[in-house]
């Protein structure tokens, strides 16, 4: 699911914060200004977190969770309640290793030709990453949201305190600023320095 995630975005030309974070490359170059820069990251997470929770919402409508005597409900609950119980350098760390990867699979996507070349490219990084239990900020914006829903107006049989507004913040603040340093500064700037060019330098030189 995380892996056709990005396909459809990069694909379909929406817009993904944590890939998004490249835009870097265009700060550093001097293209974009630094509040440019701040102004997209700014309305594209807040239109991630709208997407997003509006996703948690509309699969909770669904009632697609109750399947399997709300096995799956459950599963949501105990992965919102690993992800708001986990500490502020665990998640911020865990977020700077997600967006290497979500990052490198956009980066490796820009040089498929075909929609077969961009979604092999997106699915190994992206599976890669999950598999490792890394944290995508706008993955969480889902997975918390959705868990706190089920357990306000579902019997599912389990129930957490930890899973509030308050729990999904603590964890979505230092996963954000590991998800920045990552793709902006762990890829995208090493990728400006390593491709940077002296003015007038052209690209046969």
């Amino acid at each position: 699911a995380f892996a056709l995630g990005l396909i459809l975005v990069v694909v379909a030309g929406a817009e993904l914060f944590t890939g998004n974070n490249l835009l870097a490359m265009a700060w550093a170059d001097g293209k974009i200004s630094t509040r440019d820069l701040l102004r997209n990251w700014a309305i594209v997470c807040g239109g991630n977190l709208v997407g997003a929770a509006g996703l948690a919402l509309l699969v909770f409508l669904s009632r697609h969770p109750e399947m399997n005597n709300s096995a799956i409900a459950q599963e949501y609950l105990r992965i919102a309640v690993a992800k708001v119980a986990m500490p502020f350098w665990t998640a911020f760390f865990k977020g700077i290793l997600c967006n290497v990867l979500v990052c490198m699979a956009v980066w490796m996507a820009l040089a498929g030709r075909s929609v077969i070349d961009k979604a092999v490219a997106i699915v190994f990084p992206i599976s890669a990453f999950v598999a490792a239990g890394f944290e995508h900020s706008v993955a969480n914006m889902y997975f918390i949201p959705l868990a706190m829903l089920l357990q306000t107006f579902e019997n599912i049989g389990v129930t957490a305190n930890t899973v509030t507004w308050v729990g999904f913040f603590s964890n979505l603040v230092p996963v954000i600023l590991g998800n920045i340093i990552g793709g902006s500064v762990l890829v995208g700037l090493v990728y400006h320095v390593i491709y940077r060019r002296a003015p007038g330098q052209n690209q046969n030189a």
